[in-house]
């Protein structure tokens, strides 16, 4: 009876020990890069990237939505791609790599809270489509009992971490096949709002290029941030075996399919149907099926967005405040924020939120990107390690701090247009290579000197980076 107990009790505790705190062992490390994948699907299979799609076709062109989506993809996954690296060797997501990668250990919790706050707005504006798709279907029912039912299912779906994700991702991914084939049936066979090939399509007094080109880059630069730093939370757990193969798939193909074949769709069902909401028009086409297929993939998007948002605001609070309430805890307080910016209607302000939120996660992601390859492994400068551990580390570490503080404070002040309309445009990416630049130079200006202030001796070789 003890050892059956025993058992249970190593079961509950492997299913909840999502490493919020520390390094992943590395005889935790013991996903494949499929699974891996599978749970990173969740986040490349959310409506929102129609959305994403469909706006950017009807505003600025379909031939600049696409063009732009393959920027996106290439970017994206070079980013994501160095990342999944860096997490996979170290066993740490991107919240403790911003520890030992140029931040210190109270600089990297400014990243951590504001990380948390995008991805705790993303699950309200993903929530929001999931409940217009409702409502529209259901009108009787009010749009804020909507919101709390919604925002609410997902919080013990999130409750027994990874392994419980990758269940609900594996089972739920067939359905989403299904349902998207469906959608793509019925709308071929609807006639079209527009005469011509859907690529072809152009809004009154808009180019190829030029300004409209630049505003559908501008618009993606506030999600190609997320995906790469997001890969990180899954990353670590991948099989050391499979870490070749592994970066790639992780790093490339949830940025194909949310930006290539979500983005694509979202344009070719926005043009198609001269409709911007994809929770709308999938209910239009598949009436109680549509609420239903948006109900699945806004489910699972939402619960990695409440996944990765409570590990942020764990490694936040245990850092500021040594406050340690468990991931659970936290995974409560995602949804509730998330339910409020709900039923505040963060939706309204979408242009503005994906603006700053692309300044800040380009500058994090480009500063840990040229830390890992430029500074530890071309310069030499600092260890070829990633520590998390408070006592080894300086509370802050200028490198990080100062290109993040600059290379943002730039970036904003570019995206609010005292830059001109180029910057304004690609204020982001401006930011991004802002950053990259700032951290050599203060790396070479600081000798590295701040990176450690006690040399670590549980770190194996088999986990540096550089």
């Amino acid at each position: 009876m003890g050892s059956v107990i025993q058992s249970e009790q190593n079961r509950n505790e492997a299913l909840s020990d999502d490493y919020s705190l520390d390094r992943v062992p590395l005889n935790k490390r013991n996903m494949s890069w499929l699974s891996i994948t599978n749970i990173t699907f969740g986040i490349a299979t959310a409506i929102f990237y129609f959305q994403m799609g469909s706006v950017m076709a009807l505003q600025f062109g379909a031939i600049n939505a696409i063009i732009s989506a393959i920027y996106a993809i290439i970017v994206a996954g070079i980013l994501g791609t160095f990342i999944a690296y860096l997490s996979a060797k170290s066993g740490m997501n991107v919240n403790l790599l911003s520890r030992g990668g140029g931040f210190g250990y109270i600089g990297a919790s400014l990243t951590s809270i504001i990380y948390a706050t995008n991805f705790i707005m993303y699950c309200a504006l993903e929530g929001l489509i999931l409940v217009s798709a409702v409502h529209e279907f259901l009108p009787i029912i009010p749009e804020w009992a909507l919101i709390l039912f919604f925002g609410t299912l997902v919080i013990p779906l999130n409750w027994f971490g990874i392994k419980q994700l990758d269940k609900l991702q594996k089972w739920s991914l067939p359905l989403f096949g299904l349902f998207l084939i469906a959608a793509i049936i019925v709308a071929a066979m609807t006639p079209s709002l527009y005469d011509g090939s859907f690529w072809s399509y152009m809004p009154e007094n808009v180019q190829v290029g030029g300004t409209a080109l630049l505003l559908c880059i501008g618009m993606q630069h506030g999600i190609m941030g997320l995906t790469p730093l997001l890969a990180s939370d899954y990353a670590r757990f991948l099989k050391p075996k499979d870490t070749k193969i592994g970066i790639f798939a992780i790093g490339f193909i949830p940025q194909i399919f949310c930006f290539g074949v979500m983005g694509g769709l979202g344009i070719w069902f926005g043009v198609r149907l001269g409709e911007p909401n994809p929770g709308v028009y999938i209910v239009t086409l598949l009436g109680m099926w549509g609420a239903l297929f948006t109900m699945i993939t806004q489910v699972r998007i939402n619960v990695t967005n409440i996944y990765s948002g409570s590990l942020s605001l764990s490694n936040f609070f245990e850092n500021i405040f040594h406050f340690k309430p468990g991931r659970r805890f936290w995974v409560v307080v995602t949804g509730v924020s998330a339910i409020i910016l709900m039923l505040t209607d963060i939706v309204n302000h979408l242009g503005t939120v994906l603006t700053f939120q692309g300044v800040f996660l380009l500058s994090w992601a480009s500063i840990l990107v040229t830390d890992a390859v430029f500074v530890k492994k071309i310069l030499k400068i600092g260890p070829r390690y990633y520590d998390a551990k408070q006592e080894n580390l300086f509370k802050w570490n200028p490198v990080g701090v100062g290109a993040l503080l600059i290379s943002c404070s730039l970036g904003t002040v570019a995206a609010l247009g005292f830059m001109g309309t180029f910057l304004q445009s690609t204020a982001a990416f401006f930011a991004s290579i802002l950053a990259a630049i700032l951290t050599i130079i203060l790396a070479i200006a600081t000798k590295g000197k701040y990176y450690v202030k006690k040399e670590a001796t549980d770190i194996k070789k088999e986990e540096y980076v550089a």
